[in-house]
């Protein structure tokens, strides 16, 4: 759990610059990819992770601008990127700006539970880097080249002049 807003602060900007390498990495044409028909498309967990920044945030009481989850998925990547790239910031700001360490204990009804708003932050962290392994996945079978997160992708070995590690 979050206990400060410097923490949370500290946190979003490294998770967000990940996401936002993998959101930069998408073309238009691999937003269709998909696992199945049944599954969420590449594009579609891509906008889900947009739009899920404000979803939960202004569930918990935070306001600011952002696509809603109601918003149809973009068929431009760039479009998605920078949706993101502006609610991950408008999200770090109402949080610095409209909580204290303080706030962070305070108890709100999320999806019918009890969470301390800093258990919410926590798990709008976690949200988004459980949907970025979904989509490295699919960024593979669509042909993309996949952006390091916490190391050195395979093609980022190479640019290394390094032999990736054997799997």
């Amino acid at each position: 759990m979050i206990h400060s807003i410097q923490d949370f602060e500290q946190s979003w900007s490294v998770e967000s610059a990940s996401t936002q390498k993998i959101l930069d990495a998408l073309t238009d044409a691999s937003l269709a990819q998909e696992v199945s028909p049944q599954d969420r498309t590449l594009g579609r967990i891509a906008w889900h992770i947009v739009t899920s920044v404000h979803g939960m945030a202004s569930h918990a009481g935070l306001a600011f601008e952002a696509p809603d989850e109601g918003t149809a998925v973009p068929a431009s990547a760039q479009v998605i990127a920078d949706s993101y790239r502006k609610a991950s910031s408008a999200f770090l700001e109402a949080v610095k700006t409209q909580w204290t360490d303080a706030s962070l204990r305070e108890m709100r009804n999320m999806f019918g539970e009890q969470w301390p708003n800093g258990l919410t932050l926590s798990i709008i962290l976690s949200h988004q880097t459980h949907h970025r392994g979904q989509m490295t996945v699919l960024m593979r079978q669509a042909g993309l080249a996949v952006p390091g997160v916490y190391g050195p992708s395979r093609e980022e070995w190479a640019l290394m002049n390094m032999e990736a590690p054997v799997v």
